[in-house]
């Protein structure tokens, strides 16, 4: 054991055993600095971490749009979220995201590799927008986003069997092709007008691009629209020399108000019409064969109907001569039988001042003198090798449809239509069906469509020559055809499906989609067996009056089921409400027609055009406007002399002559007579 050594030693040198007492004290103290170096590291870790999400944070917003790994929200200047969307088919890989500029891109989800970027776009003050891509590098997959729309109404997409305005969603809908159809044929089809556009009362509006294979669904319990791009069992194909990689792309943008996004919205991605189509369309009511003799008009009826229009003192824009004047569809001659001298007959009517639009389709039946022709000139639509005629059945038969990618086709149709105008002096025609749901199941044309609604779009390009009097009943892209755009047949009934009531919104919904000449099909509906309120062979009596008036403050207005086929008092009814269309009605929507051509705008509109921060506007479907002038509020119910009605803020003179100047206001129970239609016109200075 060492000992001290006294006197032998210099103070403060340490013997062993002082060593050893002193590393003892010395041990709390490292333990407290290693400890102490932890706790910092620890410190700088997490200030790094820290950090990092800050800037991951700031990576994943854009503006007002926060991006998440599952979706995106958008909210509006005053922060409120106005838009919703859900990843459905895969979510991101956020640590794939970058940000250069304006454009936030990520390059993997859980699924794969992919490119996927949303970029902002300003293009005004009051405007912000953003594009949206997803595309999988895989062909079999599929990309579907959801978006929300619980939050807002809606309105655009198509025309449907029964319309609502705003959309009203019910059960559930795979994503399907969003192409045009049939809805009277089929009523679970989406229109024969139809634009990949829907607009929100939040002031939203939402455009898918054209080169999406784009399906649609639905799911009225979550309250979402399903937006879906894929290749597999769809008729989209992919562009020539590209592969099979679905590709989910749109932009959505967010403005002050509902008006003015639409406005922009409308100016930055719609065709506008070049031309005004004629004058008389708008002031005169055009008188159809269809509804009052159906296949079984023929030379003898025609010129009695005429003889009548005249008898009653009615005006006329022209008479349309529908089907069936030939002895077989698709043959491009009168059938002699029962026109044994159309060329006596033309000369007469046009002697007693009427001109005649011939009803006419793209379908060539298979026992057609020209079904030969189109198959030796390789005319029609073809099945997928491309070496016979794809058969298709539509109403009238079996037969074979022009090929309107091939110039050839559109150039043989265009002489059959300018052949019959010259001979007899026709003076337009009616184009009925183009819908693509007409087409085979599997079929090739000429050029490769790689949208099958281009087919529709195509289509109407075959009016452009006739659009002075020419009438559609389809549309996609076809807003700067310049002619009238007929909605599809109703039935004689008042409600919802195909019915009186399914008028208004449908003109809404379609002058939304940029088609302002609109045709609201005939006054009364097509009278057609076991869908007709009433006697079965004549619409009611009331519902054909309400009809009428209706029809008197829209664009056009048509007759089929004459008012003479009931009696004087109905007579003099559709005589004053002739009148009243072309002195009140004909010469607004003609000014408004003319603005048309520049802005989009539509000329029947919807009542928060003019009231966009009122919540009430929002959800009317049996009022509009004509500009923002002129208010109607028809009857639409049976049985009723009231109705009530509502005035969007400020001073109103109605049709009575009274003044509202304390709007907005409900009129409840206002008397509206049978031969009468409530509307209101706004007072400057109000």
């Amino acid at each position: 054991m060492y000992q001290m050594v006294q006197g032998g030693t210099t103070p403060g040198t340490l013997t062993p055993a002082n060593k050893t007492k002193q590393t003892k004290d010395v041990r709390p103290l490292v333990g407290a600095s290693a400890l102490g170096l932890v706790l910092v590291i620890a410190a700088v870790v997490a200030w790094c971490y820290y950090t990092a999400s800050l800037r991951k944070a700031d990576l994943l917003q854009t503006e007002l749009l926060e991006l998440n790994r599952d979706g995106f929200l958008i909210r509006n200047q005053a922060g409120a979220i106005v838009f919703r969307m859900a990843f459905r088919s895969g979510a991101l890989d956020l640590d794939s995201c970058s940000k250069e500029g304006e454009i936030l891109s990520c390059s993997q989800s859980d699924t794969g590799k992919l490119n996927f970027f949303i970029q902002t776009v300003k293009p005004k003050d009051t405007v912000m927008c953003y594009r949206v891509r997803w595309e999988e590098f895989v062909s079999d997959r599929v990309v579907e986003h959801a978006m929300s729309y619980n939050a807002s109404h809606w309105y655009g997409g198509a025309e449907s069997s029964t319309q609502h305005w705003p959309i009203s969603i019910s059960g559930q809908q795979a994503p399907k092709p969003f192409v045009t159809g049939d809805v009277y044929s089929n009523r679970d089809a989406f229109g024969g007008i139809l634009e990949r556009y829907w607009l929100s009362s939040s002031a939203t509006a939402i455009k898918i691009n054209d080169s999406v294979p784009f399906h649609l669904g639905w799911n009225d319990t979550e309250k979402t629209l399903y937006f879906q791009a894929r290749y597999r069992d769809t008729p989209y194909k992919p562009a020539s020399g590209r592969p099979p990689f679905p590709e989910l792309s749109y932009r959505v943008c967010v403005g002050s108000d509902v008006t003015s996004i639409h406005k922009y919205m409308v100016r930055r991605y719609f065709n506008k019409p070049n031309k005004v189509p004629s004058e008389g369309t708008f002031r005169h009511p055009i008188w159809s064969t269809w509804a009052l003799h159906r296949t079984e008009v023929n030379q003898e009826k025609l010129l009695k109907y005429a003889a009548d229009i005249k008898k009653h003192k009615f005006n006329c824009s022209h008479l349309e001569l529908d089907d069936k004047y030939t002895s077989r569809y698709g043959e491009f001659e009168f059938d002699l039988e029962k026109f044994p001298n159309a060329t006596a007959m033309f000369q007469q009517l046009k002697a007693d001042g009427f001109l005649v639009t011939l009803w006419t389709h793209p379908f060539i039946n298979y026992n057609s003198s020209n079904f030969g022709v189109g198959v030796e000139r390789g005319l029609f639509v073809r099945e997928p090798t491309g070496q016979l005629p794809a058969m298709v059945r539509w109403w009238n038969g079996i037969g074979a449809i022009l090929d309107f990618t091939n110039q050839d086709a559109r150039e043989w149709y265009t002489s059959q239509l300018r052949t019959l105008k010259s001979k007899y002096g026709v003076d337009s025609f009616k184009f009925d069906a183009g819908e693509t749901s007409y087409l085979p199941q599997q079929f090739s044309t000429l050029v490769t469509l790689t949208d099958p609604s281009t087919f529709t779009r195509r289509y109407t390009e075959m009016a452009m020559p006739f659009n002075e009097r020419a009438e559609l009943r389809v549309g996609y892209q076809s807003q700067n055809i310049s002619c009238f755009f007929r909605i599809i047949d109703r039935d004689s009934v008042w409600g919802y499906e195909l019915g009186l009531k399914s008028l208004i919104p449908t003109v809404l919904t379609i002058s939304i989609l940029g088609y302002q000449f609109i045709l609201p099909d005939m006054i009364g509906g097509n009278a057609y067996p076991n869908r007709t309120d009433g006697s079965q062979t004549l619409p009611d009596r009331e519902l054909y009056i309400r009809w009428l008036e209706l029809s008197a403050f829209m664009p056009s207005m048509q007759f089929s089921v004459p008012p003479w086929a009931y009696d004087s008092e109905v007579i003099s009814i559709a005589q004053r409400f002739t009148a009243l269309h072309e002195t009140l009605v004909a010469p607004r929507v003609l000014e408004l027609a003319g603005e048309v051509l520049d802005t989009g705008d539509p000329i029947i509109r919807p009542l928060w055009w003019i009231a966009t921060d009122d919540e009430a506007a929002y959800k009317i479907d049996s009022q509009f406007l004509i500009g923002d002038d002129l208010m109607v509020a028809p009857v639409l119910e049976p049985g009723k002399q009231e109705r009530d009605i509502y005035l969007p803020a400020g001073r109103w003179r109605s049709y009575k002559g009274e003044y509202f100047d304390k709007g907005p206001m409900h009129l409840t129970d206002y008397p509206v007579d049978l031969d009468e239609i409530a509307y209101f016109v706004w007072v400057q200075g109000g």
